[in-house]
């Protein structure tokens, strides 16, 4: 009776510790709020070299209202022959979520290697697994605040059989050594129902977010965008009639309806829409989504701050400001 006790009470103690009525990722997910996807293409990981995000941005999106940033960390291309991370792109991520937190912002760790994954998921499989076994040993008394994504976009060759399997043992590596972090896990980003890209979670852990992304219609968020041949040529489309935001809000409503069943906080980890797109559309487009995941309760995280998409330019250091006060209108109290 007593081990059953103890026992009891180390669960609690683990995945017990938000405020009165809300797990811990729920609590988790209202403090993240409003965010923006960051340095996924910067070359600060390389030292430097072709590097426009600036120290200074941080505090920067802080004021500007953003709560949270969702670094795009691309960990494969730095591991050696053994897996083991580069010791100086180690120090310079360590850099990167000592300023995140300094400015106020929450990070949230984005493990972007998805191409890879897609394509060959049993490499992926040991270098993931490598990967956050690192991290977790490494941040395990550091960043509390920061929160883990296990991994960007699983889908391609990554079934859900697989994804499945993996997910979960990437969640029982850094729970051994990290109990309390917060975690994202991912759904099979795939064009398939609901029910068919739903990973099995551990229902005892209710320190899990789960992340959607959504960029429909892909005509509209993607029009000349020359890495997609079919939508390479096309412009001028237009968002934002009845219909348009009738589709985002029953889309989103769906996952919702999904998420309170399984008790489980939903995030909105990228949106957006490639900057070839009319300005006002992209706005309206943005505002939408952004404010249906908000009356959700949902955190979102725009993609993203600069490069396509861009709600920030680096070289003159001015916002895009019709987006900009799309995601967060003026004069709005910043969320708590």
């Amino acid at each position: 009776m007593i081990r059953l006790f103890l026992a009891l009470a180390l669960l609690i103690a683990t995945y017990g510790a938000g405020t009165a009525g809300t797990s811990p990722a729920e609590a988790t997910a209202r403090r993240m709020g409003r965010g923006v996807n960051i340095l996924g293409y910067d070359g600060i990981w390389d030292g430097h070299a072709d590097a426009p995000f600036r120290t200074k941005y941080f505090r920067l999106l802080r004021e500007a209202g953003f709560q949270h940033v969702r670094i795009n960390f691309h960990a494969f291309r730095h591991m050696d022959e053994a897996n083991r991370m580069d010791p100086a792109v180690l120090a310079r991520l360590d850099g990167v979520l000592e300023h995140t937190v300094a400015a106020g912002l929450t990070p949230v760790l984005d493990v972007h290697d998805f191409a890879a994954c897609q394509r060959d998921p049993e490499g992926c499989a040991i270098r993931l697994k490598a990967f956050w076994t690192e991290i977790a040993k490494r941040y395990a008394r550091r960043f509390p605040s920061a929160v883990y994504e296990i991994l960007n976009e699983p889908g391609g060759a990554m079934t859900l059989a697989r994804w499945t399997a993996l997910q979960s043992e990437c969640l029982r590596i850094i729970r051994r050594h990290d109990p309390n972090r917060t975690i994202v896990a991912a759904l099979l980003n795939v064009e398939a129902p609901l029910a068919a890209r739903v990973p099995a979670l551990p229902a005892v852990d209710r320190n899990i977010i789960v992340a959607v992304h959504y960029y429909q219609p892909m005509r509209f968020t993607h029009q000349g965008a020359p890495w997609l041949p079919a939508l390479a040529g096309i412009a001028g489309i237009d968002w934002g009639s009845r219909d348009d935001a009738a589709r985002v809000t029953a889309d989103f409503e769906a996952i919702a309806s999904w998420a309170r069943a399984e008790g489980r906080p939903v995030y909105l980890g990228e949106f957006g829409s490639y900057d070839r797109a009319p300005t006002q559309a992209r706005a309206r487009y943005a505002a939408h989504l952004a404010r249906t995941a908000e009356r959700l309760g949902w955190p979102w995280a725009y993609w993203q701050f600069d490069h396509d998409f861009a709600i920030f330019d680096t070289n003159t250091e001015t916002w895009a400001r019709p987006l900009l006060d799309a995601l967060v209108p003026p004069g709005k109290p910043v969320q708590r």
